[in-house]
């Protein structure tokens, strides 16, 4: 079988450069054998400012104006609803955090997202008294049903094989990737933290934090907005409310643990007095990167080897401008925006 490209990796990124190849009219094949969760247990906001510091997140304009229209497409092409617009409330703690934001909402880069409504607390089952900033132009994807459908529509074109990609299985020719029965002009890894096992991009600094999210199930709390305070608060519908995110820099399993549940509760009643019901706990391990750019390019040696990677917490908002960004590098010749580009870690891989 021959094709333009294979991805390997069917996460955010892996789903927004199957994006770019659709919409360029290029055949391709996924590989994916699931072991990255990051992806399905994400918080899953698109939110363009840093609500810790009030600043502005990183090309957050230029994300969203390529991000909202894809995820369109997607869910016409799914025929589901994955973007649920939701504004984002950040709970203020003093004055001088009114203040602040104030400051900060007229800001370049920040005017356009910042409203300076501040918003009365009317919820008595949560504690601010002085009030919540608004952040404009934010929703939520649903990271779970967009992995799981797209998955569904590649199974049903037969362009998806669930299993472990083999690297050592890789043949390559004067102009082809050959892998097993394949044949590609192009491979894509898209693999997330499972690149660490990537021998040709392994070298990368992907240092990787794990994640854990609660579920819960509160009836009283009636919140129509995320909720940012020590933790983020995002309504799922029916009573169900996400809770999170912790950030482990030195655990790397996917497993749950009761110090990331004790963390998030502890956090949550601090502005809380509802009650609730836990009814799930999940954990992956984000693709971070140091400096929190992403990794993408072409391998030194092998001009066909490509590598999409690093979204970290915003994948949502990067994916698709990275994607993009790849995919007019490989095609259009056109240069990488030099943060993003692996070049900046440059190292010849001897294989």
């Amino acid at each position: 079988m021959k094709v333009d490209y294979i991805v390997v990796g069917c996460g955010i990124a892996g789903i927004n450069f199957c994006e770019e190849l659709i919409a360029n009219n290029k055949t391709f094949l996924v590989f994916d054998n699931k072991s990255q969760q990051a992806s399905t247990v994400a918080g899953g906001l698109y939110n363009p400012v840093t609500l810790k510091r009030f600043t502005p997140v990183w090309n957050s304009k230029e994300q969203l104006e390529i991000a909202l229209p894809v995820y369109s497409k997607i869910e016409k092409r799914l025929n589901k609803k994955i973007d649920f617009k939701i504004p984002v409330f950040r709970r203020f703690t003093s004055l001088e955090e009114q203040n602040d934001w104030f400051a900060a909402s007229d800001k370049v880069g920040l005017s356009d997202y910042m409203s300076t409504t501040i918003h009365k607390n009317d919820n008595e089952y949560i504690d601010a008294k002085f009030g919540f900033g608004e952040v404009l132009h934010t929703g939520r994807i649903d990271t779970k049903l967009l992995i799981s459908e797209y998955k569904n529509y590649l199974q049903t074109n037969q362009l998806l094989i669930e299993e472990t990609f083999e690297y050592d299985a890789i043949e390559r020719t004067e102009e082809f990737v050959v892998y097993k029965n394949y044949k590609a002009k192009h491979i894509v890894f898209a693999e997330g933290f499972g690149v660490i096992n990537n021998p040709f991009f392994n070298y990368l600094p992907l240092v990787g934090s794990k994640g854990e999210l609660l579920t819960i199930h509160s009836p009283n709390l009636k919140l129509e907005f995320v909720l940012k305070s020590s933790v983020f608060v995002i309504p799922l519908g029916n009573d169900l409310y996400r809770i999170g995110s912790t950030y482990n820099w030195k655990d790397k399993t996917n497993k749950t643990t009761p110090e990331a549940r004790e963390e998030l509760l502890n956090k949550f009643k601090t502005f809380t007095s509802c009650d609730f019901e836990v009814v799930n706990q999940v954990a992956g391990i984000r693709p971070t990167v140091q400096n929190r750019r992403p990794l993408a390019g072409t391998h030194n040696t092998f001009n066909n080897y490509h590598v999409l990677n690093g979204l970290g917490t915003r994948g949502v908002m990067i994916g698709p401008y990275v994607a993009k960004q790849l995919y007019d590098f490989i095609e259009n010749k056109k240069p990488l925006d030099v943060v993003i580009d692996i070049k900046r870690f440059n190292k010849t891989i001897k294989t």
